[in-house]
């Protein structure tokens, strides 16, 4: 769908009752770089041929050809046989997609690392697959289907596309496995682990620009060479595809903080589990700060709330903060009506404004307080030649709230992860048998 010189989309919504909402799809349609001409909805059941009735299909064409739009976005789901369907109806050369099509343009325009296009290629061939055994079916019934309905028949196409697929899921899986050795060796660095999760638009790329701590990323190059300081901040949908992790700025505690890619409304399970590795990074997580708009309205949040618990119950395992940002758009007293309204999905919820940075002080403590408790340790070191690398490496791995230089040892007074308290031990017993 990209590469064309027009990039005019119609598009298209068919609701069972009541008003077809176009907000949403509009808002996708200009992030794949459209314009959009005009729309065309209707009421009624589903046709099983067409999506639409036959009657407002003749109406699309009409529109299409005045329009001169090359493209028509249904922000419904479309069959195989529907989206050829619809193709033989519609002005020659008319490309016909439905929303997940057109999501996974978004996704192919914003990926950037190897894992990012691995998962977008990986939803692409299972949007296809069906789509090629439809145009088995029908070139054995010898209709042979045009290009912009269902693409040309290719006999081969079918076993590659499995075969691909494959590949893929083999890939993802090392790619996976190396970064859950990355999140381990964090964990036994000291650091605890959050993740943003939530709708896209929500406004987390911000918060975590607000958040992170720029100045303490290249002290960390090293050991996380995955560290990014260039977390996009825009007015877009899907500007976070892969994830960008960076170092949350916190007084008392080594924090890492992961953006990760946003939910959409009505996904399907395939377009889901194709990207399920990019959530590993929520999954894996020690908190999750799950983000809604507060400017939505109360429906809207409860609803992406019920979506985001729905996706994330599966195989998370972290407790859940809820994040309502941008409250700099609404007043108080709609703000606290907001909050009691949605406080089953929500209980205790934090507001914040990440644009004018409001309240993140009080979202720190609260993250302070939700992440797994730390062990107070009082470490004795001998002095020896090798102390001070001891003394620096609790520093860098730890909360280190006081230290005691004596003639004879050093005593270090500080909190840290379970894991970090057991590895001082050890290299405390090291300094004790070399001195």
């Amino acid at each position: 769908m990209t590469g064309t010189d027009t990039n005019v989309a119609v598009v298209a919504k068919r609701v069972d009752d009541g008003t077809p909402d176009t907000a949403e799809i509009r808002d996708l349609v200009r992030a794949a770089g459209y314009d959009v001409a005009a729309e065309v909805t209707q009421e009624r059941k589903a046709d099983a041929a067409l999506q639409f009735g036959e009657g407002k299909v003749e109406e699309l064409a009409v529109v299409v050809d005045e329009t001169g739009a090359d493209r028509v976005v249904f922000d419904n789901r479309l069959g195989p046989y529907q989206t050829y369907n619809l193709g033989q109806r519609l002005p020659e050369d008319t490309e016909v997609v439905d929303r997940f099509r057109l999501i996974l343009d978004i996704f192919g325009q914003r990926a950037h690392t190897r894992k990012a296009q691995l998962q977008v290629e990986l939803a692409e061939l299972r949007y296809e697959l069906p789509r090629a055994e439809a145009k088995t079916s029908l070139a054995k019934r010898d209709e042979r289907p045009g290009f912009m309905g269902l693409g040309e028949y290719d006999e081969s196409r079918e076993q590659d596309i499995k075969a691909r697929i494959s590949r893929i899921r083999d890939e993802l899986a090392n790619i996976e496995k190396t970064e859950e050795q990355r999140r381990e060796t964090r964990r036994e660095s000291g650091f605890d682990l959050v993740a943003l999760a939530g709708y896209t638009n929500a406004g987390k790329s911000t918060l975590l620009r607000q958040l992170a701590d720029d100045l303490d990323v290249d002290e960390n190059e090293d050991l996380h060479p995955d560290l990014d300081t260039t977390a996009e901040s825009q007015d877009k949908l899907f500007t976070t595809l892969g994830t960008t992790t960076r170092r949350l700025e916190m007084d008392r505690r080594n924090v890492l903080l992961t953006d990760t890619v946003g939910f959409i409304s009505d996904l399907p399970h395939w377009l889901v589990e194709s990207f399920k590795s990019t959530l590993e990074s929520v999954y894996q997580a020690d908190l999750v700060l799950l983000v809604v708009d507060a400017s939505e309205s109360i429906d809207e949040i409860r609803e992406k709330l019920t979506t985001s618990h729905d996706t994330l119950y599966e195989r998370n395992e972290a407790p859940i903060v809820t994040v309502f940002n941008k409250v700099d758009t609404v007043d108080d007293d709609e703000l606290a009506e907001k909050m009691e309204a949605l406080s089953a999905l929500a209980p205790n919820p934090v507001a914040v404004s990440g644009l004018e940075a409001t309240n993140l002080d009080a979202l720190r403590a609260r993250i302070d307080a939700e992440l797994p408790p730390r062990e107070r340790e009082k470490l004795v070191l001998p002095m020896t030649d090798d102390t001070m690398s001891v003394v620096s490496w609790v520093h860098d791995h730890a909360y280190v709230r006081e230290v005691d230089y004596g003639d004879e040892q050093v005593v270090i007074d500080f909190e840290a992860r379970p894991t970090v308290v057991e590895q001082s031990h050890a290299k405390a017993s090291e300094l004790v048998a070399e001195a």
